[in-house]
């Protein structure tokens, strides 16, 4: 439903275009392939075969993985093969029951094989490393601003977003953003001359920064890049327009600079009620009077209508019907 209110602040010609995702300049590959680059054919395993979704903690990925080990259960950390190489992992539960048919999608082509269960040791080591990170990445920012100092005219464009120690392998992985691809070649002979392992310099985009860091949206909860779904769609001004969002760049973009989550997770049920819903402009005839259809709210059906000489009719969508290609109220309507 529009609110009015929403225009009397910004002006009509305002470009909102810059909200939308841009395809062709995402500079992150499919983090979920990368992940399960190495993994078994989800076509080869038995019908049978229990699958679970695992989490990475430090960046909020989930994938899929199968344990022969014996049933795991939803927070149990297990040690998994990743494409940065092995590391700790959190279990958010099975995919799906046992003998049905595997989730679909790009991402479950390949499923990774969970290696073991997590020992007491290992979680500890993973607790520790989370002070040795906030180090680094303090470590890693001052550098940043030497290269930038060091070379004014050719300076480092970038965002340090975190930093992360692999748990079985010694390596160092920074995450960062920047509108721009970035030579990082200087920094990285710098960072390894300081921590002395392999350092990893991996470019995001700023949706994957708002699901790595997490917060709180403007509707108050969690992002729902982090809390809800960590697969990134691309969403358009388009659902904006078909969820009669008003065209306010500051009420429709979230902390990340582009167009909210939710946008995206709610557009087929909004395309679903417009087939089932008359909107704003459609004309019908009762009791004699011409009535045009004045607001509508998708999630409820509720719909108002106003005649040619200003009453105002209030009626549920299920009181309407589709002839012809036209809407009309049903006849048992009042």
């Amino acid at each position: 439903m529009i609110d009015t209110d929403d225009f009397d602040d910004i002006a009509e010609d305002e470009d909102i275009s810059f909200l939308e995702d841009n395809l062709e300049d995402n500079i992150e590959e499919d983090i979920h392939d990368e992940i399960i680059e190495s993994g078994m054919d989800l076509a080869s395993l038995a019908a049978d075969t229990p699958i679970y979704r695992l989490k990475l903690p430090y960046s909020n990925e989930t994938f899929l993985a199968i344990y022969e080990g014996g049933p795991l259960y939803c927070g149990t950390r297990v040690i998994v093969p990743t494409r940065y190489g092995k590391d700790l992992a959190r279990v958010t539960g099975p995919a799906r029951p046992k003998g049905a048919f595997a989730p679909s999608g790009k991402s479950d082509k390949k499923i990774n094989k969970i290696e073991r269960l997590a020992t007491k040791e290992e979680m500890e080591r993973a607790e520790s490393n989370k002070k040795l990170e906030d180090k680094a990445f303090n470590i890693c920012k001052k550098k940043i601003e030497e290269c930038r100092r060091a070379d004014p005219k050719n300076p480092l464009d970038m965002k340090l977003v975190s930093a992360h120690y692999l748990l079985d392998d010694p390596k160092l992985l920074f995450f960062f953003t920047s509108e721009n691809r970035v030579d990082f070649r200087e920094l990285v002979k710098d960072l390894v001359a300081v921590f002395k392992i392999r350092i990893e310099l991996r470019q995001i985009g700023v949706r994957d920064e708002a699901r790595v860091l997490g917060g709180l949206g403007i509707c108050g909860n969690p992002y729902c890049c982090h809390a809800v779904s960590d697969r990134l769609k691309p969403v358009s001004i388009k659902m904006a327009k078909e969820q009669n969002m008003a065209l306010n760049s500051t009420k429709i973009s979230g902390v990340c600079g582009r167009l909210l989550c939710c946008l995206a997770y709610e557009h087929n049920f909004y395309s679903e009620q417009r087939k089932l819903i008359p909107q704003e402009g459609v004309k019908f005839t009762h009791d004699g009077t011409a009535w045009k259809i004045v607001e509508v709210n998708m999630v409820t059906g509720a719909v108002r209508a106003s005649s040619e000489d200003d009453r105002q009719l209030q009626l549920s969508a299920s009181q309407f019907e589709r002839v012809d290609g036209r809407w009309q109220l049903k006849k048992t309507a009042t």
